[in-house]
């Protein structure tokens, strides 16, 4: 239908589920959360329609007719040359009767062992079970040796999708273990969501992966709720003390810090541990003086704590993030 509407210089209206006009119709948006009324000034109307929003035909009567078309003759412009078919030991994704994929409704891979491993006697070798799950790291690798074990598929691909990016498949989701298992997986995930990313061979690195992603995530909430005690306890709101991240984007400065903790150069410090030690000690007993203690502060002073005892006082505040010896 696009190449039709392209051919007729028209505008095409897909999905419609209302006709209010000749030229006004309805038509979903935003994955269906929402309805647009639109308008076309085209002679020719280019439309398609989701069936489901209107009522179904009578089984009789009506006016419309159907029209018998001859096939036209062959162009010449294509010819068929022929065709190659992989054969692989696994079984078709294509050609699965079954497809077991388990997510946010699962809430946790415990969940979805507990609905799964009764059915493992049941459950044909064609099946192909996506793990989409929050795990971690060694009972995922596990996982999928005793389900490979058992002759089945079972590939692990947690995600970084909401609600909202699953209704609109956008968002990220993370792939690890055999790269044909994947190759055969991506077209379906990438319908799903907005990027793939294929982590390697070893079944358990995107479940690794992931822990990585949430605990950033998880750990930036748990910053913004030391900065909100810190404003109570000076006497500062929330919407006034946030009103600083309007101005000041502290997330920016992550990719640099990850790149100076891995590189592993830290003798040029633009912000000593020492520094960054006492800052740390001014926040929380301030936030006493209040009468409100902290909760991620006190970890990361342990932090500073630790690398001011190995030496690295005076090195950049990145190297109490090295990873222990």
């Amino acid at each position: 239908m696009p190449r039709v509407a392209a051919l007729l210089d028209v505008q095409q209206i897909s999905e419609i589920v209302a006709v209010e006009s000749p030229d006004t119709f309805v038509r979903p948006i935003y994955a269906g959360n929402a309805l647009a009324t639109v308008q076309s000034k085209d002679a020719i109307k280019v439309i398609t329609v989701r069936t489901t929003g209107f009522d179904a035909v009578a089984e009789s009567g009506g006016s419309g007719t159907v029209e018998k078309l001859d096939a036209p003759a062959d162009s010449g412009l294509s010819s068929f040359v022929g065709r190659e078919v992989s054969k692989s030991e696994r079984p078709e994704l294509t050609s699965a009767k079954i497809i077991v994929s388990g997510g946010r409704g699962m809430a946790n891979g415990e969940n979805f062992k507990t609905v799964l491993e009764p059915l493992a006697g049941v459950i044909p070798p064609a099946t192909w079970i996506v793990d989409h799950t929050t795990t971690a790291v060694t009972p995922t690798a596990e996982r999928v040796a005793r389900w490979d074990a058992r002759g089945r598929t079972f590939v692990h691909a947690p995600v970084f999708m909401g609600p909202a990016n699953a209704a609109d498949g956008t968002g990220l989701m993370l792939v690890s273990g055999a790269r044909d298992r994947h190759d055969t997986l991506l077209p379906a995930l990438q319908a799903m969501t907005g990027k793939v990313i294929y982590l390697g061979e070893a079944p358990e690195r995107a479940a690794a992966f992931k822990l990585f992603g949430n605990l950033t995530l998880i750990g930036m909430l748990g910053v913004l709720g030391d900065v909100n005690r810190l404003a109570h306890a000076v006497g500062i709101d929330t919407e006034d003390a946030f009103s600083l991240f309007q101005h000041f984007n502290p997330g920016q400065f992550l990719p640099a810090r990850a790149a100076r903790i891995t590189a592993g150069k830290f003798d040029q410090p633009s912000f000593e541990v020492a520094m960054a030690r006492k800052d740390v000690r001014l926040m929380v007993e301030q936030a006493r003086r209040g009468g409100v203690g902290l909760y991620v502060m006190p970890g990361v002073m342990a932090m500073f704590d630790a690398a001011i005892a190995r030496g690295d006082g005076a090195l950049d505040a990145a190297a109490a993030a090295r990873a222990p010896a």
